[in-house]
């Protein structure tokens, strides 16, 4: 019996030994972690949609995109461009092209809007159209973007080659590119 105690006694002291002296910095707050600072500046529910969408986290992005725009006063083409790439993400295409294309009528469009409805398109077989949007997006990005023109370049390749690609109707897949771009890329090559 005595041995047990002996084991138990030097767990003991091994285990406080182990422990800092300093114990827990309780300070002011106590032992919990910071408050939070109301008088601080928020950070815009836009910018962390982006970021989460940038971790593939696309359902949290949606929300976050969503109280971004009551924080605006309404849905802007910033917001539904990035509520379209986010169920885009999620391969909500309907939910996508319909977003993506308010985004890019109902306000400025922007090259990249155009780029993702295009692939939108693209995926639901849609290509002569999607041809049409990535070519406008091509000519407001003056064709500097590799993307842009990569996708217009397969779209193309689709419309010339429809006789042979419709045995295989879901050769292209989508590939997530940087923080809100889709690069369509054939299946052999994924």
């Amino acid at each position: 019996m005595s041995g047990i105690r002996a084991f138990w006694a030097l767990i003991l002291s091994l285990s406080l030994a182990a422990c800092s002296t300093g114990g827990i910095n309780v300070g002011d707050t106590g032992p919990f972690a910071p408050g939070v600072d109301r008088r601080g500046d928020a950070v815009d529910g836009v910018e962390v949609g982006h970021r989460l969408i940038a971790a593939g986290e696309f359902e949290l992005a949606i929300k976050s995109f969503n109280r971004a725009a009551l924080d605006r006063g309404g849905y802007d083409g910033e917001i539904l461009s990035a509520l379209g790439t986010a169920n885009l993400g999620l391969g909500r295409l309907g939910q996508a092209e319909t977003l993506l294309r308010r985004a890019t009528t109902e306000f400025d469009p922007v090259p990249e809007d155009l780029n993702n409805l295009g692939v939108v398109l693209m995926e639901r077989g849609e290509t002569y159209e999607a041809v049409q949007v990535l070519r406008r997006a091509f000519a407001l990005d003056d064709g500097e973007s590799t993307l842009i023109r990569d996708n217009l370049r397969l779209a193309l390749a689709k419309i010339e080659n429809s006789d042979t690609l419709d045995e295989n109707e879901n050769q292209y897949k989508l590939v997530r590119r940087g923080s809100s771009d889709y690069l369509i890329r054939s299946a052999d090559r994924i």
